[in-house]
């Protein structure tokens, strides 16, 4: 029986770079809802948070910058050196992620939602779920990752891993143990046997994300996501469209899917244009559009970007921002007519709608904003 009505509530946890973001952002693509309880950790102390002047009368003012944030990087140097302090910081974040949690798990209209948070089991999000499933990998597989994605030292690397309580502790308390030795095809495979074996009507669930083709007149455009089952077709679509510029593979689109979503766009059975996009801390970020010449660009545009924001709906987002080149941007009044403005990430005003800008935002790019929702998780108090 679920502790929530209608729901099942999986928490996943695992140790620094085991995957986890990675196995959530699976899980969106079988059809859950996800909440990334850290990512919420950080809103709790964000300007006029409830968490904000909590943290400031706990620590000192000495953590506020110039813009009025509280420094994570030197709130993350004070406690990760200091177990007291990690202990007082915590004894703040955690009843206000609950809360938040609570706030999204019931307003998603998925059956299925996921709760990652690296100290589920430390907490109290842990009484929220009805099963574990954690996400291992050989500790030598983490220092690589660390090295490689972070650009950490091996010695930096082993002193975030030996922070953590053990690994083995949380596999051992574990539903669903899924091991991630970097294979995202193997992955994906462990991910989905344990779906179909675990949730409850998981294959209803996964159908209810692949949207079937309507009866349409030829010519006509209609939009769904993509699956890793449609890999290839991305990859060579992507290479074909940028020239040759962007060369990718099937194996490159299977790994992105770790990270992202794709949109995909169809006329009379073909792939004729496509968007790449995520959903993280409640803001959409799209990164890539690619379309057909011949396609009419503003129809095309207008059917994949309101596709997307109805997906990113559905995973409760505050905001959506598209990053696109020169080209796409020359059609101003178009992006207006669609609620998008353009901005910088320093005009933005919610911190993690900074965040996410600064995040993505790459040379030669230009950034349009949409606010998609009014009210806010962790608003300003």
């Amino acid at each position: 029986m679920s502790n929530w009505p209608g729901k099942f509530v999986i928490g996943l946890t695992g140790n620094i770079a085991t995957g986890k973001s990675v196995v959530r952002r699976m899980f969106e693509h079988l059809g859950a809802y996800s909440i990334d309880a850290d990512a919420l950790a950080h809103r709790t102390y964000s300007k006029g948070a409830p968490g904000y002047q909590q943290v400031i009368d706990k620590f000192g003012k000495w953590l506020i910058n110039k813009d009025g944030e509280i420094d994570r990087s030197k709130l993350g140097n004070l406690v990760f050196s200091d177990p007291e302090a990690m202990a007082q910081l915590e004894e703040i974040v955690h009843p206000l992620v609950r809360q938040a949690s609570e706030i999204l798990l019931k307003r998603a209209s998925q059956p299925v939602v996921i709760i990652e948070a690296i100290k589920l089991l430390e907490s109290d999000l842990r009484k929220m779920c009805d099963s574990i499933w954690v996400t291992n990998a050989p500790q030598e597989v983490q220092i690589e990752r660390l090295i490689r994605k972070r650009n950490y030292t091996r010695e930096r690397a082993l002193e975030r891993i030996n922070m953590q309580s053990a690994q083995s502790t949380k596999v051992a308390l574990a539903n669903i143990v899924i091991t991630n030795t970097g294979s995202y095809d193997d992955l994906w495979k462990q991910v989905s046997a344990a779906w179909n074996e675990v949730v409850p009507n998981a294959n209803d669930i996964s159908e209810t994300q692949t949207f079937k083709r309507p009866v349409t007149p030829t010519g006509e455009l209609f939009t769904k996501r993509g699956k890793p089952k449609n890999s290839t077709s991305i990859a060579e679509f992507i290479t074909r469209l940028s020239k040759g510029k962007r060369r990718v593979t099937a194996e490159n689109i299977m790994e992105d899917f770790g990270d992202k979503a794709y949109m995909l766009l169809q006329m009379d059975g073909k792939l004729v244009g496509l968007a790449s996009w995520q959903v993280e801390n409640l803001v959409t970020c799209t990164t890539d559009i690619y379309l057909e010449e011949n396609l009419d660009q503003q129809k095309a545009l207008e059917t994949l970007v309101k596709a997307v924001e109805s997906a990113s709906g559905e995973l409760q987002s505050e905001a959506s921002l598209i990053f696109t080149n020169n080209e796409i941007m020359a059609l101003e009044e178009f992006w207006k007519k669609l609620g998008y403005e353009r901005q910088t990430p320093e005009t933005l005003g919610v911190q993690a709608w900074k965040d996410a800008a600064s995040e993505s935002l790459f040379i030669g790019s230009t950034l349009l904003f949409k606010q998609l929702r009014q009210e806010r998780v962790l608003r300003p108090i």
